[in-house]
């Protein structure tokens, strides 16, 4: 008797290069969903584009990176369609569809785009791409009949304006398009270097590409606990931002050899950051060197690339074909 998995989907914004807040806050439950679900994940670039439009002639080598970085890490493209968003041109065009349909209201109601108004003007991306990234979005999920969607608690009130769109078409047009369920997951918040968002517009990321010795050089100069002046000092870890990514990717002895040194100064700042980068760098290594490989063999990277996106596209049709014949179009 076999199993027909649910059906999920998600993706990243093409941007530049992934960091290791994507890996802790998303990349990693995908690889541990991956076997109880069908996965289509995609690269973004539409979705990139809506604040990286002048940046346009790099979008080609982002989505190359975040590929190959995703196989890197563990995606596995046998098992789970990966993609480019626009190799797959249904979804722009049932973006259009969802477009005539969507109120106003639903779209200036949105938080993150309220809440971001300001910061859209003074970086020249108060845009219509950017307004109407949700109905885009609805697209993505729906185009794929998306039955479930990985988010945190923090974003289910962003699927559920996908769910209202989708909703919207299926008692208009009668079509049967799946509204997307949410899966919640942990998505832990790792901060920047500098404690901030981690950002490459605020250069304080390591990026899951990175090399040992700028790692170190990063980790280096880290700031620490205020309280922690001299060598002699003791400090509260908890004050501290480099033991937050310790507890990320430390063991338990090394977490437990922080704790102590810091708090009876038994040990120097020096020292916790190079237990740090030792770890970080363990965690980096073999993913750092398949994804080195995979871009130093483009022909098989351009395969793999070619042959998710035409899985994509085929199953993106389908649901095209369906909406437009109901639709009477």
């Amino acid at each position: 008797m076999s199993f027909q998995k649910p059906r999920l989907m998600t993706g990243t914004r093409a941007t530049g290069e992934l960091h290791i807040g994507h890996y802790f806050g998303t990349i990693k439950n995908w690889i541990a969903m991956q076997p109880d679900y069908e996965c289509f994940i995609g690269s973004m670039d539409w979705h990139g584009m809506t604040t990286a439009y002048k940046e346009s002639r790099s979008v080609k080598e982002w989505n190359r990176g975040v590929i190959a970085n995703l196989i890197a890490w563990g995606i596995d493209p046998e098992k789970t369609t990966l993609f480019i968003q626009s190799r797959v041109p249904e979804v722009l065009e049932l973006s259009m569809i969802f477009a005539n349909l969507t109120p106003m209201g639903w779209l200036e109601r949105v938080p993150t785009w309220k809440d971001a108004i300001e910061e859209a003007k003074a970086s020249d991306t108060h845009n219509l791409g950017r307004f109407s990234y949700p109905v885009l979005q609805a697209a993505d999920i729906a185009i794929f009949r998306g039955e479930k969607v990985p988010v945190g608690a923090d974003q289910v009130a962003h699927l559920e304006l996908s769910r209202e769109i989708i909703r919207r078409t299926n008692s208009l047009y009668k079509t049967r398009i799946p509204e997307p369920q949410p899966v919640l997951t942990e998505t832990p918040v790792v901060p920047g270097l500098d404690g901030r968002k981690m950002s490459k517009s605020y250069g304080n990321a390591i990026s899951l590409n990175e090399e040992s010795t700028t790692l170190s050089k990063k980790i280096r100069g880290m700031p620490t606990d205020p309280a922690r002046m001299r060598r002699e000092d003791v400090g509260n870890p908890a004050n501290c931002n480099v033991f937050s990514y310790h507890k990320l990717v430390s063991s338990e002895e090394d977490k437990t050899w922080v704790v102590k040194g810091c708090t009876t100064a038994g040990i120097g700042c020096g020292d916790c950051k190079g237990r740090l980068a030792e770890n970080l760098n363990k965690l980096l290594e073999e993913p750092r060197n398949r994804q080195k490989d995979l871009l130093n063999n483009p022909k098989l990277l351009d395969s793999i690339i070619a042959a998710g996106c035409e899985k994509a596209s085929l199953e993106a049709r389908k649901t095209l074909v369906e909406v437009k014949e109901k639709m009477g179009i």
